[in-house]
């Protein structure tokens, strides 16, 4: 072989191993092994001062600027809880099921610590916590949208109207490459 067709083949072979470098660092993003964010979204009930019942509205806005009637703060309940175990990445802290006092639904992770990575969601799942990974595709489950933080307190919006029935896991799933990071039995 010739000095001009062995540099060539070079040229060739580092080009196709630059492109397959940047193509997989595109797609795995190994820096995210190293990285993580935090947040702490409270969940902070609502308090209600109401004027005396029978008050006309004018009467309802003097009453509750002079002194006000508390109602007792009607408080989020926690319909179900447990704990995080890991799966594909080290996963920690809690999640529940929440209903505020407007009658909508949350899931609150709390103390969540995770690892990074890419296309990361919170899913509501009907399969049970733990285990292999892969089954959690193939049953029924709610994107409830990317992870907030890897690690902190933080509140998923359960669409109104969406029959929770039968989900019982909150599982962190990675989009991208289809694993699981974590999951947690409502219970």
């Amino acid at each position: 072989m010739g000095k001009p067709r062995r540099r060539t083949l070079l040229a060739w072979a580092s080009a196709a191993f630059l492109v397959s470098l940047v193509a997989g660092m595109g797609l795995f993003q190994p820096w995210r092994l190293f990285t993580s964010s935090s947040i702490d979204e409270p969940l902070t009930p609502g308090s209600v001062a109401t004027a005396p019942a029978g008050s006309p509205p004018a009467a309802a806005a003097s009453a509750s600027a002079s002194a006000p009637v508390a109602t007792p703060a009607i408080r989020p309940a926690v319909l179900a809880t447990g704990p995080f175990q890991s799966q594909e990445h080290p996963t920690s802290g809690s999640a529940s099921l929440v209903q505020l006092p407007d009658g909508s639904h949350v899931v609150r992770l709390e103390n969540l610590a995770s690892s990074d990575g890419p296309d990361v969601k919170v899913w509501l799942s009907d399969r049970e916590a733990g285990g292999d990974w892969f089954k959690y595709r193939s049953g029924r489950f709610l994107d409830l949208g990317p992870v907030k933080a890897t690690h902190g307190n933080q509140n998923y919006a359960v669409p109104p109207g969406t029959d929770l029935s039968g989900l019982h896991t909150v599982v962190l799933w990675c989009d991208r490459f289809s694993v699981a990071f974590g999951s947690a039995a409502l219970a």
